[in-house]
């Protein structure tokens, strides 16, 4: 397995990183266990999780990913493992957190709280990679910098980094850590796929330019790009189709995923796969991984059956040519040009 520094950090990680999201939701304790066993195995050195994991949120899972996780990792050697978890922050929305009664404003005393709540569950005394869920673009940088800062000064965290942050606010905080020599980002956690490349248009970079490592997420955009969903599928047990159902905001953040225009790039993708002589989910996690701008891609999955084809990107190099015609694809479907 390949592996990469995450920003300019001392910290070195696996291409591929082991998202645990479904774990206490789809996922149940035993099957969680041999997942994360299944990844350590194939060299996989890299966890990531959250406080409001699983996800879909219930009031009663809040936290139940964590103590997962950590139960697991009390099983293992802790430096041969990198954690990566994350405080909330404003989630406009879509994720309400039941952690501190839904108080996710950035500010030292959500983060002291939350990071305690997190070694707690996790059942150590230091986490490796400590990010921000959502930015809180309505308050100053400098404070939630600062106490991110502290974490690190005290060796409760390692290294920091944000997610689903914009082009400004990666360079307002990395400006900030600057100017007052405090810890700075050095990643950040964004979907990128190949139904979603916005990322490339200014994220990437700012990531370039100041040695900041990308971290995506959902390279198989929420699984559309296994092509479940083709033809009118709608798996059982599968987040989306649960979403479609439900109907509300759910339903409207799985057609953010499952339209039209992304099972029609889907089903190109597919022809593309199986040209090169590969798994469609084997294709979308070798791409993801193959930018100058990633350090880790992080999958998720909810059985040990759908890990074959992920391990399987994890040393191949896409040809030229498949980099190409999925370029054509993107060109052609998802952003053409008029």
């Amino acid at each position: 397995m390949q592996t990469r520094r995450l920003g300019k950090s001392p910290i070195y990680v696996s291409a591929i990183c082991m998202g645990t999201m479904t774990f206490g939701s789809q996922a149940d304790e035993a099957t969680a266990f041999r997942i994360l066993d299944a990844s350590l195995d194939a060299g996989i050195n890299f966890f990531d999780t959250a406080e409001n994991y699983p996800v879909p949120p219930k009031e009663e899972w809040a936290g139940v990913t964590e103590e997962i996780v950590g139960r697991w990792l009390k099983t293992k050697r802790r430096d041969a493992v990198i954690i990566a978890t994350k405080v909330s922050g404003p989630s406009h929305g879509w994720l309400k957190s039941s952690q501190r009664a839904g108080m996710t404003a950035l500010d030292r005393h959500n983060i002291v709280r939350a990071i305690e709540a997190s070694l707690k569950r996790l059942d150590t005394d230091y986490i490796d990679l400590y990010q921000t869920h959502w930015p809180d673009h309505g308050a100053r940088y400098e404070e939630a910098i600062r106490a991110l800062d502290d974490l690190v000064a005290a060796g409760k965290v390692r290294v920091i980094g944000c997610s689903n942050e914009t082009a400004w606010g990666l360079m307002k905080s990395l400006a900030v850590s600057e100017r007052e020599g405090l810890a700075r980002y050095e990643t950040i956690q964004n979907n990128f796929s190949l139904n979603n490349r916005r990322f490339e248009d200014a994220l990437a970079q700012v990531c370039r330019q100041e040695g900041v490592s990308l971290i995506p997420y959902s390279p198989l955009g929420g699984g559309t790009l296994s092509g479940k969903y083709n033809n009118g599928g709608r798996p059982e047990g599968a987040r989306f189709s649960r979403y479609l159902e439900l109907g509300g905001r759910q339903a409207v953040m799985a057609k953010r995923f499952v339209n039209d225009k992304s099972l029609a790039s889907t089903e190109r993708f597919i022809a593309i796969a199986a040209e090169a002589g590969i798994a469609p989910v084997t294709l979308a996690t070798a791409w993801s991984k193959q930018h100058d701008f990633v350090a880790s891609t992080i999958v998720g999955v909810t059985s040990e059956d759908q890990l074959a084809d992920i391990f399987a990107a994890s040393d191949l190099v896409l040809s030229d040519e498949v980099m190409k015609a999925c370029d054509a694809v993107t060109k052609d479907i998802l952003y053409p040009m008029g």
